[in-house]
């Protein structure tokens, strides 16, 4: 099982070179960057430049805020700058921010990745074969590509395209199209057992391939400290992040896998309502067990290789307390060194 790494939000470029170095270092196999209040592709140009074998990715940037053609240059580029290391891992986001946020326009989200997706490798293909670009689609059209707007060739080839997904159409077209899966923070094991991975297959046997085609990359909600102090402010810094998510009617689904679909409403009743404590305060410890890693910074590997083996192809970890780096970074360690955790 491979352990990459997440980078920090808003580290100015210094920061970004060193700890893109520290977690290569460290002994991770890949960093994610992600798209909230900053550009998620930009630190990636940075770290491919002071990072010699970690593979980086974008987890997510957001898709239907660009083009298929803004992201073919994207991808390309970033290729091109890591020696073959990037992979683009895209997410739908939701209506209200593509629309609201973004101003772009929104409309059958898992049709439209897929077409997104298909219309991103055929302007690659017109990159690499010199075709004619001829791209006409029920969401995208792309008919025009000159040399003087044609990316010169280069030895690494396209990236991997991942998709993150939690509902059960977009983690099909995952397995139709992408060469990945992005499984989303707010997802137990076993609704990855039970839900997820059975519609990925259905996707992968609709487009005639085998699991082997699809890297499935799962984050872990993790609460550690290596003092009861520390590990009591992780616990609650997660309540509070499984409160958000489950407040979400998107990802109701997963709630109700485990039969809590009245706390999925009464999440979504208080969140509008703007009760956050109230909100967490729901979150109990049978909830919380199901949705996290909660272990001493020892127990951190082998608690984490029970939940996730033969789930996930790769692991991150997703801290969201001030966690001292060196707990997942020792976790990691021993997840690289496989058995006898």
């Amino acid at each position: 099982m491979k352990v990459d790494a997440r980078l920090p939000q808003g580290l100015p470029p210094a920061a970004v070179a060193r700890a893109a170095r520290d977690f290569e270092d460290a002994g991770y196999d890949g960093l994610w960057t992600r798209e909230s209040s900053h550009d998620p592709f930009v630190p990636l140009g940075i770290a491919a430049e002071h990072t010699a074998s970690l593979r980086l990715g974008t987890s997510i940037a957001v898709a239907f805020a660009r083009s298929p053609m803004n992201l073919a240059y994207l991808g390309n580029d970033l290729a091109f700058y890591s020696g073959g290391r990037f992979a683009l891992g895209l997410g739908s986001q939701v209506r209200a921010h593509v629309e609201r946020r973004y101003s772009m326009p929104w409309s059958a989200p898992a049709r439209r990745m897929a077409e997104l997706v298909s219309a991103i490798r055929e302007i690659w293909r017109c990159w690499e074969t010199g075709a004619r670009l001829s791209f006409e689609g029920d969401f995208y059209r792309h008919t025009l590509m000159t040399p003087a707007f044609t990316p010169e060739p280069h030895p690494h080839g396209p990236p991997p395209i991942l998709l993150a997904a939690v509902g059960e159409r977009m983690t099909e077209v995952a397995g139709e199209v992408a060469d990945g899966l992005l499984v989303h923070g707010f997802t137990t094991p076993r609704y990855l057992r039970e839900v997820t991975l059975p519609t990925l297959e259905r996707g992968l046997a609709a487009s005639g391939r085998a699991r082997t085609a699809v890297e499935v990359s799962a984050p872990v909600l993790l609460a550690t400290g290596a003092t009861e102090e520390a590990m009591a402010e992780s616990v609650h810094a997660v309540r509070k992040q499984i409160a958000f998510y489950g407040s979400t009617p998107a990802y109701r689904p997963v709630l109700e896998r485990h039969g809590w679909g009245e706390l999925a409403g009464e999440l979504h009743r208080l969140s509008r309502a703007r009760q956050w404590d109230a909100m967490t305060a729901l979150v109990d410890d049978d909830v919380l067990h199901a949705f996290a890693v909660v272990a001493e910074p020892e127990r951190t590997a082998a608690e984490v290789m029970r939940r996730m083996d033969g789930l996930a192809d790769r692991i991150s970890f997703y801290t969201v307390a001030d966690t001292d780096p060196a707990v997942p970074a020792l976790a990691a360690r021993a997840l690289a060194a496989g058995p006898g955790l």
